[in-house]
């Protein structure tokens, strides 16, 4: 089969075109026909070398997969040949990622797709989901009424994070750094803040009468970790899908504060079997709110054969994408 793989860690230009030997489907997986992936931030921190610890370094990359079940191993039930699935299967250790013609994955980790979207809208959704959902609705615990805000309206986690909180009931509220983001931040059901206009100090007190969000969710991490702390309430809830940096966690104290960190890929990682489950059961939560137009996924609008996904990451790592970036399969395929 066809492949996109690297060739040792580096940048963009170490993926190469491969001839990969086609998987078979062992005891509790299946053997996926792929019709997309997307390009998720792990994926370049993978591809780059920073994560060396969970990954090898050459392979196939790509969490995200959305695709047709060719064949069932052993032990599989709820999934047969034929049937359209979406899922974030992974690309650590002997976890092969999405990037070729086939993929085999744990059948736990996948759901039958929307049936209101195509393959390549669909294969938008698993990861980010899985992570807004453990970071808003297993770790914070969100609830009617609260203030919530959502640090990066457009981005991939930032997206499906005002809708989770919107569905929950919850009073919305996202950064953005345009007119543009705006927009789509207000379609999306959040009111929209500009942090390149406002400082922390001010939207707090504008939105919250200087009291603070009972619920804030940082999907940028860095020196924004600092500011999620800020304008959280006394005792607040954080909660952050990137903490791999070096911050003064003072005002978790002087504040009472709660911190939630994500790290979504820990069930595949250590083989959690229940981890793995917990990912299928949102997944099919999220199908069923997708088909009751309740969700939707935002997509970027330039999309990228898997020959072209050098490109793609380039592209994510430039921070220009408004939405997920899909990976739409082989172009000669």
């Amino acid at each position: 089969m066809k492949a996109m793989t690297i060739e040792g860690f580096g940048g963009p230009e170490v993926f190469r075109a491969s001839s990969l030997p086609k998987p078979v489907a062992g005891k509790g997986q299946v053997l996926i026909r792929v019709a997309a992936s997307t390009v998720n931030p792990i994926d370049y921190k993978i591809r780059s070398g920073l994560l060396k610890a969970i990954a090898p370094e050459s392979g196939v990359l790509g969490f995200d997969v959305a695709g047709t079940i060719e064949e069932t191993g052993e032990g599989v039930s709820g999934l047969k040949p034929g049937d359209e699935v979406f899922g974030c299967t992974g690309a650590v250790l002997e976890h092969s990622g999405a990037l070729a013609e086939f993929q085999v994955a744990d059948a736990s980790l996948l759901a039958k797709k929307p049936a209101n979207l195509s393959l390549q809208e669909a294969v938008a959704l698993p990861l980010v989901s899985i992570t807004a959902w453990d970071a808003l609705i297993r770790g914070t615990g969100i609830a009617e009424g609260e203030r919530v805000l959502v640090h990066g309206a457009t981005g991939g986690v930032g997206h499906v994070g005002i809708q989770l909180a919107k569905n929950a009931g919850a009073n919305v509220y996202a950064t953005v750094s345009s007119k543009g983001k705006a927009t789509i931040a207000r379609t999306l059901g959040a009111q929209p803040i500009n942090y390149k206009e406002q400082s922390v100090e001010q939207y707090v007190d504008e939105h919250t009468a200087g009291k603070g969000f009972d619920v804030v969710f940082d999907t940028v991490g860095g020196e924004n970790l600092t500011r999620s702390l800020e304008a959280a309430a006394l005792e607040g809830r954080v909660t952050s899908v990137n903490t791999r940096t070096t911050a003064d966690l003072s005002l978790l104290h002087q504040k009472a504060l709660s911190l939630h960190v994500v790290f979504m890929v820990i069930p595949i990682l250590h083989n959690q079997a229940l981890g793995k489950t917990r990912h299928g059961e949102i997944l099919r939560e999220i199908t069923r709110r997708v088909e009751n137009n309740e969700f939707k996924p935002l997509i970027h609008e330039q999309r990228f054969p898997f020959e072209e996904v050098g490109s793609a990451h380039t592209l994510l790592e430039q921070g220009e994408a408004i939405g997920k970036i899909v990976l739409t399969g082989f172009e000669s395929a």
